[in-house]
This record gives structure tokens, C-alpha cells and sequence, in this order.
């Protein structure tokens, strides 16, 4: 069932993994920060808010980027190769990677907080809309990537649910930092879930996410495989920090045990951005050290992408290149038109700022 109101102009959605707890506060359930919030509080991810008790989801149906290519740059190598992708993000993530490629979109810290004062001029476009482009534009399926999905799942589940009825698969491209209640509802409706796994060194995590584990990492990809997913991971080798040869052997062969020696393992480069900008791009022979050791040790399908990192939205056209609308609309400002809010608009508290969380 599509969320209340789907169709709508833009308003705070309700959030779909909500728990309300003794305490007055209450959980988002939807990744692993599972951050309790009291009214007014925005979450980690910057892009669910408490008012008066109920999450509201600030980012359902608003589009940072666009973009339409193969399917193989997510990278997926095994589910409909050749196919075409619409690819798609919104603002907010669950992680600070400080050699992210996609800060603006990805922490997405000003473009929400437009949004909370309902000031955005970003683009609007319903789950309706979006596959309509997709279908417009020929592509097969539909990926959720530049952010972390799970910020949007509420978005992300009724374009995938559209997409499925218009004969279009769906791809999750994600750090896997998400709850399997959160896996749980997206099995039905998403068909490939592309996942990180950055380290086996919960150090690496800490750095990025302080709640996060290796092991609830690992955890998630294999939840994603049991509820039938189709499942591919990428290792994006940072020199000084992930490129340990024997943790990188270690990696292949935990793909290999948990999720097959057929299931297939992307090694991109690392290029520098934002925090690690001093750090060089990752060379060559590494990233070919890496693949022989993974396929010694049994691992079938290993793919290198020497010229290839992240999933970059910096050199994507205008969002409203791709939906056949006049970009005067597609920006207007978006103000909530719901009435739970007030005159207040949404409050500025951020979880990240709070000492009582």
C-alpha cells in the first residue's frame, strides 16, 4: 500500500518505522542509529523530524539528482546486464565518509534545513512522476543511490511498488547501516540491493559512523540475501585506510561463505575529496592484488574498476532535464501543506547537537 497522500504536492510524510516509547520520546526505526527523538528533534540523518510525538519524513519526493545509464555503473554486473538504469537521490545520510564525492546531496545539512523552514526551492516529484520518466526515457529500472536510501525508504518503497506495476526493476545501492525491519518492508518491492563493505575494521566504522559495527554491516547484507534480494557488494580501497592486503582477502572470503563463491565483488578506486583530499588515489596494483587473492580464494566474480569510484552525481544535468517540466516549476518553493506544524514550521533541533540522545 503507497503512503497516505502520495500523489499530493509536497508535505511531511509520515515516517513508516516509528515507535513511541514511555518516555515521551520516540524511535525512528529505519536504520541502525535508531535515534529517539523528542519533539522538534531532527534525527542523524538530518531528514525525519518529531512533532508532537509522530516522525515525519522532511525529504519524501524531493530529487537532489538525476541521472540515466547502465546498469553496471552501480556497479551491478549479474541482475539484467545491458539494461539501463534511472538513477535517482535525495539529502541525508546516516554516515559522515569523509572522502565522500557527494557531500551537498549526500549530509544534505543546508538543503534540509530549507526544507524544515520551508524555504526549499528543491525539486518535487511524486513516485507517479518519477517512473513516468523512466518509462519516458527507456530505461528498464530504477536506482536509489547518491545518499544513503534508507533517509527516504517511505519514497523509496512507493516508486518501487509504481515501478514494479509499470514492468520496471529496482536497484538499492547503500552502506547497509539499516535495521531488518527497514529490509524487511523493502524485500517485496526492491530487486537488487548494491552494498558496501568498506572495512572489516570496526575502527574504519567508528570514524564514520559512531554507532557502527562490522558486524551489523555484514549482518544486514546477508538479512538482504535470506528475504531474496539480489546481492552485490563494492569495496572502495582507500590507500592508508582500507587497503590492508590480508583484510581485503578477508573480505572476499566472508562474500564467499555468506553470500556464495558466484556472488559478485566490485573494487573501485578511491579518489581524494573533502577530508582525505590528501591522500592519493588508490593505485593500481592493489586493486589487482586485491581481485587474484579473491579469486585464490574462491571467489568467482570479482570485477576491477580502475578508472571508476563512487556513484558521483557532480556532473549530472538538471533534474528537470529528465521530467519533461519547466525548471520554474519543478523549483518552486516547498512548504508543507499540512496543518500539524503551525505557524512554527518544523524546529531546527538536531540530534547530532543534542547531549540527552
Amino acid at each position: 500500500m503507497t503512503t497516505a497522500q502520495a500523489t499530493d504536492g509536497y508535505r511531511l510524510i509520515e515516517t513508516r518505522l516509528q515507535e513511541k516509547l514511555d518516555d515521551g520520546t520516540t524511535r525512528c526505526n529505519l536504520c541502525l542509529w535508531r535515534c529517539k527523538l523528542k519533539h522538534g528533534q531532527r534525527g542523524f540523518c538530518q531528514a525525519h523530524v518529531n512533532r508532537y510525538g509522530t516522525l515525519y519524513n522532511l525529504s519524501y519526493g524531493i530529487l537532489s539528482a538525476i541521472d540515466v545509464g547502465p546498469i553496471e555503473d552501480k556497479p551491478v554486473r549479474q541482475y539484467r546486464p545491458g539494461t539501463k538504469v534511472m538513477s535517482i537521490g535525495s539529502y541525508g545520510c546516516n554516515f559522515r565518509c569523509g572522502g565522500c564525492h557527494n557531500l551537498e546531496i549526500s549530509w544534505g545539512v543546508s538543503a534540509l534545513d530549507d526544507l524544515a523552514r520551508g524555504a526549499s526551492t528543491a525539486a518535487f516529484v511524486t513516485p507517479g512522476q518519477i517512473v513516468e520518466a523512466a518509462v519516458r526515457h527507456g530505461v528498464q529500472g530504477i536506482a536509489f543511490t547518491y545518499s544513503e536510501p534508507a533517509v527516504w525508504l517511505e519514497y523509496v518503497l512507493d516508486v518501487s511498488q509504481q515501478a514494479r506495476e509499470a514492468g520496471l526493476y529496482t536497484v538499492y545501492v547503500s552502506n547497509s547501516f539499516v535495521t531488518d525491519e527497514a529490509l524487511e518492508l523493502m524485500a517485496p518491492w526492491v530487486d537488487v540491493l548494491c552494498s558496501d563493505i568498506k572495512s572489516l575494521d570496526d575502527r574504519f566504522y567508528h570514524e564514520i559512523c559512531p554507532r557502527a559495527s562490522v558486524e551489523q554491516v555484514l549482518g544486514s547484507i546477508e538479512k538482504a540475501r535470506q528475504l531474496g534480494i539480489h546481492v552485490e557488494t563494492r569495496t572502495n580501497i582507500i590507500p592508508q585506510r582500507n587497503d590492508d592486503p590480508v583484510m581485503l582477502e578477508q573480505i572476499a572470503v566472508w562474500i564467499r561463505d555468506h553470500l556464495g563463491a558466484d556472488s559478485p565483488w566490485h573494487i573501485t578506486r578511491f579518489f581524494p575529496a573533502y577530508q582525505l583530499s590528501h591522500l592519493p588515489a588508490t593505485p593500481s596494483d592493489i586493486m589487482w592484488q586485491t581481485h587474484d587473492a579473491a579469486r585464490a580464494a574462491g571467489l568467482k566474480n570479482v570485477y576491477v574498476y580502475d578508472d571508476k569510484g563512487c556513484d558521483c552525481a557532480e556532473s549530472n544535468l538538471p533534474v528537470s532535464a529528465y521530467l519533461d517540466a519547466d525548471s520554474d516549476a519543478v523549483h518552486t518553493v516547498k512548504k508543507c501543506a499540512a496543518d500539524c506544524c503551525g505557524e512554527s514550521g518544523v524546529l531546527l533541533k538536531k540530534y547530532e547537537d543534542s547531549a540527552d540522545t
